[in-house]
């Protein structure tokens, strides 16, 4: 059986890593978080560090030379150029990396690999040919805020405003995490 590869983006507090977490718990599922993946491209003594600490200053590092994500975002967001900078150095780091966890993935047998990433819809760094479906999961600022709140992370409610769909199948991601998971595992078409 192929493995088939299914993107879930969305804002943040859509319910990306919620429902991630749970369809991952089905046999023969299993999840990435981009996130994850972006951090590790840019673990010191990496190209992609040196890149984003010559791009944007050693003022983004932590004390034992890692990069500060809150440091970097906080840059990375204060304009759209800084953004497309960010954005061009780590997504085809990430992109590559993928294509390799794709590649194991399906190597192990996995039916069904669901990848996890904001930014999956809308970037243009992100090769789609690697996705069976991309789904984007979409709930109102509203419901977005309250389930940031209760993670403590509201500050990001507003991060990605003006990025949509795009081309993905549109899910709706409101409800409760087992409407929002049926919802998803019917869009994934299995």
């Amino acid at each position: 059986m192929a493995t088939r590869v299914i993107g879930l983006a969305g804002r943040p507090g859509c319910g990306k890593s919620a429902v991630a977490r749970a369809l991952a718990g089905r046999k023969g599922v299993e999840a990435i978080d981009l996130d994850r993946v972006a951090w590790e491209t840019y673990a010191p003594e990496t190209p992609t560090h040196d890149r984003l600490v010559e791009r944007f200053g050693r003022g983004i590092l932590s004390d034992d030379g890692r990069i500060d994500r809150e440091r970097l975002g906080d840059l990375a967001l204060s304009g759209a150029e800084a953004r497309r900078d960010l954005d061009a150095t780590v997504h085809p780091a990430v992109g590559e990396r993928l294509v390799d966890l794709v590649s194991d993935a399906k190597r192990r047998g996995v039916e069904v690999l669901l990848v996890e990433g904001a930014l999956l819809a809308s970037s243009p760094y992100v090769d789609r040919s690697v996705f069976d479906r991309v789904l984007w999961l979409e709930a109102s600022d509203g419901t977005r805020r309250a389930r940031l709140r209760s993670d403590g992370r509201e500050g990001h409610a507003d991060r990605l405003d003006g990025v949509g769909p795009g081309t993905a199948t549109v899910v709706d991601a409101e409800g409760n995490l087992a409407d929002v998971v049926e919802r998803v595992r019917r869009a994934m078409g299995k």
